[in-house]
């Protein structure tokens, strides 16, 4: 027989699948809980959320606060990486409801005798559990509530906020109800808000013509740094497979000197856990590790599971790969696309769980060197319990580490990769343009359970996305595209220095780059300064200097009539730092609009003088109506203000 139990506690949130995935924070940051909870008739309940991190030997309690329709609330903060469980547990609470009894009976004329002998048992079971002073005044109230000579201030005592707050701190939770375990996992800062800088290591060299060592990429960690980013990620920096080697172009005829795709991983020179010999030595690359520690960046690697032809795995691990009859392996496919030069790994083969631990070493060894991002290629295309089994042992023995997922695939397959505990992901704002594919896209990131497990990291180009919107684009579209990315997402990256170059010929009919970098190294003047970079290390500035623009949850869209400007409004948590972000989505001619600013949500009456200052320009405007006239230029076509109260 089941414990008797009268309350019902319905549809808890945040729960990620009932309970099955665990939803994920950031230290410092807070855990709304929801619940329905409900009994029959018309007690007074009490609820609270308890929790503790996985490290403490004892729970923390906080109450919830009945809201309306049964629905109640409540929040803890999250100060320690790890997990945290938490659950909620609701009950009767006989003391409030005989005091609200009491109450009505006082305030209806009768007379209550025996409801305050009812009392006395509610303070004796509780007198032992409260500090001295309230032990002296339940005393009091236990001797007076039992002489009738004192009925008077009796009923007056009885009634106070002093006793309420005591019966409401010191709860007897008779026959309470507790619901299952949920699990939050807390990351550290970086996994919410982080900006990312991409180049090719090969491409670093200031001399033309000559392959770019991790000595080259010392020297830019200083202008990285001066640009606003905190995180620079390497494609793979592993040898790269000399049979079935792509040319210029992705061409599958290699001619001498053509240096291969990076992500053709492994050859003579070794595989996952080696180094491309004419970048440098391992120790070479530990020393750009610690200068771009220096100047407060951190290097993200490239984890790519995919093996060349000559990859020293294919001979010492063949069952690592699926052959066919007549002895060779099909190479990697993705209808159109074709990897002559990779081979995939078979993921069902026998000798599977060694092939996991490689995997598993692999992390491990680089994480050693003092690495501790890794960008993930097609994560999608690898089984996701292998994914969850992964980063489930590298957390628990690491957990600073961060894993972005590069996942550009079906909406429920990136899904599934966050609740298998990827950190960040890839997105689809790189083909959303319009303002209302904007709108939608941020709002189903940022209002469905999606807010609750996966951090969403925008970038408006990467090495195998050209955009066809950013193909022959001017400055200013660049410009608009950066500061969409920087203000909608708290984390967010470019591929450069051909974004800030405004590098964008394609192949024609193709979402790709002419000459790309995958199949080749390019020599670029890495000191040329412009407009665009400037504009970048000011946005940059901007939101590590605003903490309503280092988390992606809080934001809410502003109606402005004209669809070529976009307007929201972004805020932190305690609500002391408030932004409002207009951008102009047209990059050749000038906008106006009248936008409306949600004073509500700010906390002002209509008429009450706001200093908006545009922290893009230093200047200070008064608003003090709630339609507030806008004017963009392609030449600037943002506005980030920053409301003062």
């Amino acid at each position: 027989m089941q414990d008797q139990k009268r309350v019902v506690i319905d549809y808890v949130s945040p729960v990620v699948n009932g309970g099955q995935f665990h939803i994920k924070r950031v230290v410092n940051e807070i855990v709304h809980v929801d619940a329905h909870i409900m009994a029959d008739g018309h007690d007074v309940l009490g609820a609270s959320i308890v929790y503790k991190h996985e490290k403490d030997k004892t729970w923390q309690e906080t109450r919830m606060t009945l809201r309306s329709n049964d629905e109640w609330q409540g929040a803890f903060t999250v100060e320690k990486q790890g997990f945290y469980t938490y659950k909620v547990q609701a009950w009767v609470d006989y003391a409030l409801n005989w005091r609200y009894g009491l109450i009505r009976k006082i305030n209806d004329g009768q007379h209550v005798v025996s409801e305050l002998l009812e009392g006395v048992e509610y303070i004796d079971a509780i007198i032992d559990k409260v500090n001295e002073q309230d032990k002296h005044y339940l005393e009091k109230l236990r001797y007076i509530f039992k002489n009738e000579d004192d009925y008077g201030e009796a009923i007056t005592e009885a009634c106070t906020d002093r006793l309420y707050q005591i019966f409401y701190a010191n709860p007897l939770k008779i026959l309470a109800n507790t619901t299952d375990e949920y699990k939050v996992y807390v990351d550290r800062k970086k996994a919410r808000f982080s900006t990312w800088y991409e180049f090719f290591p090969r491409s670093a060299s200031e001399q033309e013509g000559l392959h770019g060592t991790f000595k080259d990429c010392e020297r830019l960690m200083p202008r990285i740094k001066s640009m606003g980013f905190d995180v620079v990620y390497l494609p793979p920096i592993h040898p790269i497979g000399e049979v079935n080697r792509k040319g210029k172009n992705n061409t599958t005829d290699a001619k001498d000197g053509d240096v291969g795709s990076t992500w053709g991983i492994g050859s003579q020179y070794g595989g996952h856990k080696d180094i491309h010999p004419q970048l440098g030595s391992l120790d070479d690359f530990k020393s750009l590790i610690q200068k771009a520690k220096d100047n407060d960046l951190e290097i993200a690697m490239d984890y790519a599971l995919q093996a060349a032809p000559d990859h020293p795995w294919v001979k010492a691990h063949p069952k690592w790969f699926k052959w066919r009859p007549d002895g060779t392996v099909q190479y990697a496919e993705n209808p159109p696309k074709k990897y002559q030069d990779i081979l995939p790994i078979y993921w069902e083969s026998e000798d599977y769980k060694a092939l996991w631990e490689e995997c598993l070493d692999i992390l491990m060894y680089w994480i050693d060197c003092g690495i501790k991002i890794f960008r993930v290629d097609n994560p999608h295309t690898k089984p996701f319990y292998f994914w969850n089994w992964i980063i489930t042992k590298v957390k628990a023995k690491h957990p600073d580490i961060i894993f972005l997922a590069e996942a550009f695939t079906a909406p429920k397959v990136m899904q599934q990769l966050a609740k298998q505990g990827y950190t960040q992901s890839y997105t689809y704002f790189t083909w959303r343009e319009s303002k209302h594919e904007l709108i939608e896209y941020v709002e189903e990131l940022t209002r469905s359970e999606l807010k609750e497990y996966m951090q969403p990291n925008f970038w408006p180009n990467t090495p195998d996305i050209n955009p066809y919107h950013l193909q022959g684009a001017n400055e200013s579209k660049h410009i608009l595209r950066y500061a969409l990315a920087a203000t909608l997402s708290s984390s967010i990256g470019i591929y450069g220095p051909v974004f800030e170059y405004m590098i964008s010929n394609p192949l024609l009919g193709k979402e790709e780059y002419l000459n790309s970098e995958k199949f080749q190294f390019t020599h670029y003047d890495w000191n040329i300064t412009n407009k665009l970079i400037t504009v970048i290390a000011k946005v940059n500035y901007i939101r590590h200097h605003n903490p309503a623009l280092q988390q992606t949850n809080n934001i809410k869209f502003c109606y402005i009539e004209n669809d070529n400007l976009i307007a929201f409004y972004k805020w932190d948590n305690d609500r002391t730092n408030e932004v409002l972000v207009v951008i102009s989505l047209d990059a050749h001619h000038s906008q106006q609009g009248t936008v409306q600013m949600p004073l509500q949500d700010i906390g002002v009456p209509h008429g009450h003088n706001l200093e908006m200052h545009d922290l893009i320009t230093d200047s200070r405007y008064n608003w003090n109506n709630e339609w507030c006239y806008v004017e963009l230029h392609p030449t600037m076509p943002m506005h980030i203000f920053k409301i003062n109260k």
